[in-house]
């Protein structure tokens, strides 16, 4: 028998596992969660939290939902897995068929990946395959909004925040891309005059040199969590068009009815080049993630030279993923999703009012199901992890920002349940 063998797991999760942004040795509180149901987790210890994080915004149905549940047992039965070079399978085709169906008009080719990072570096891939087939191969590099986050692969990296974000120590290893402000203006703002002329002046000293714009459509995620003028976002697809640069929309975390509208493209009406999905594609359930794009897109790549498009994960298109997907997809329309998402907006915004006055708080913003009080100061993880642990609920900050983003199945005493422990933990944070 090993020594580990012998060592309790919180032990040796100390001693020999990687959590995300940790260090080995971390000294930030760990719980291990042993079950989870609807909207709560169950620690080892016997408490159980309230999840106000949806596992990082994707268990939108909550934890164990028999339906989800059940599409993974019977896609079990037939397959797990199946290459897809040269083979496909139906639960691909139905997915790939639904998402054409309900992604922004004019979105028709599907490409399944792993991950939100990985969809993120296909659809930077295809702009370059893109504009490397029409004879236009300076057009290398990309525009960003600061304050962006797109993933920790290497093109994903490039694409973030290269000063406020989390990627600085690669700074030097990472294709050098541009960046404009992000927009100031916030949602449903509409003075975005000096916000676009930025992105426009760097466009057009750029344009024989720039793929794409890559943006987070609305709600800025990990950057930040800041929410944006949807007249900002319809601009810059017009000036994409006009200078003739692809748009990327990144709906990795606000794809699936996170923001209020299916997708955040449908708050200013647009459809871009080339969209990213991911996180809540499962429902939480499964590592998946998807890059659409345009017939115009696919057809140019499809022309040119090698005439396809080099990518290809070995789990792509997973059977099992594609099964929950599918049943994650059909639960959300087949319930009033948008009067629920209006439910917990409303809830919400009366919740963290009181939060509002609190002299050390410097904004609170509300959009659909996400809830975010920035603090004029970075929090103190170690301690106030656990003052909302003591309190019964899942909570986990990142800088100044203490946020929500709740699973859509919260019940209404839950979910009050989450927002006073919030404005109280906010409250003590002044000291």
């Amino acid at each position: 028998m090993k020594v580990t063998d012998s060592i309790d797991n919180l032990e040796f999760d100390y001693q020999h596992i990687w959590h995300p942004y940790s260090a080995m040795h971390s000294d930030l509180p760990m719980y291990e969660v042993v079950s989870a149901r609807g909207s709560r987790l169950k620690l080892a210890s016997g408490e159980e939290l309230i999840d106000g994080m949806s596992s990082w915004w994707c268990m939108i149905h909550g934890y164990n939902h028999p339906e989800l549940n059940q599409a993974i047992t019977d896609q079990l039965t037939k397959m797990a897995h199946v290459m897809f070079g040269g083979l496909t399978h139906p639960a691909a085709i139905a997915l790939a068929r639904k998402l054409v169906e309900i992604t922004p008009a004019g979105l028709e080719h599907v490409f399944f990946a792993d991950s939100g990072s990985v969809a993120v570096e296909v659809a930077m891939k295809m702009a370059i395959q893109y504009w490397y087939a029409k004879d236009k191969s300076r057009k290398q590099h990309f525009i960003a909004l600061r304050h962006g986050y797109h993933g920790d692969t290497f093109a994903a990296m490039s694409v973030s925040d290269p000063e406020t974000g989390m990627h600085g120590l690669y700074a030097h290893s990472l294709a050098k891309q541009f960046f404009v402000p992000r927009p100031e203006a916030r949602f449903a703002d509409t003075n975005i005059a000096n916000d676009i002329l930025a992105l426009e002046q760097l466009l057009k000293e750029k344009q024989d040199e720039v793929a794409a714009v890559i943006l987070e459509p609305i709600v800025q995620g990990a950057g930040g969590m800041w929410f944006y003028s949807a007249d900002y976002l319809a601009q810059a697809r017009k000036l994409c068009r006009k200078y003739d640069v692809l748009l990327i929309a990144d709906e990795i975390a606000t794809g699936f009815g996170r923001s209020g509208k299916l997708f955040a493209c449908e708050h200013a009406a647009i459809t871009p080049d080339i969209m990213c999905i991911g996180k809540a594609l499962t429902g939480g359930y499964m590592t998946l993630a998807a890059t659409l794009c345009t017939r115009e897109v696919a057809a140019v790549i499809d022309k040119g030279k090698p005439g396809v498009f080099m990518h290809g994960p070995t789990f792509m298109a997973n059977p099992l993923a594609c099964a929950v997907a599918l049943e994650s997809i059909r639960l959300l329309l087949a319930h009033n999703w948008q009067a629920n998402i209006q439910r917990i907006e409303n809830q919400i915004q009366h919740g963290l009012q009181p939060c509002r006055s609190q002299p050390h708080v410097a904004d609170v913003r509300v959009l659909g199901a996400i809830g975010v009080v920035e603090l004029k100061q970075p929090v103190d993880m170690k301690a106030i992890t656990r003052e909302f642990v003591k309190r019964g609920v899942w909570v986990r900050p990142f800088g100044k920002l203490v946020y929500l983003m709740p699973p859509y199945i919260i019940s209404d005493e839950e979910l009050a349940t989450l927002l006073d422990s919030v404005v109280e933990v906010v409250r003590q944070a002044k000291n």
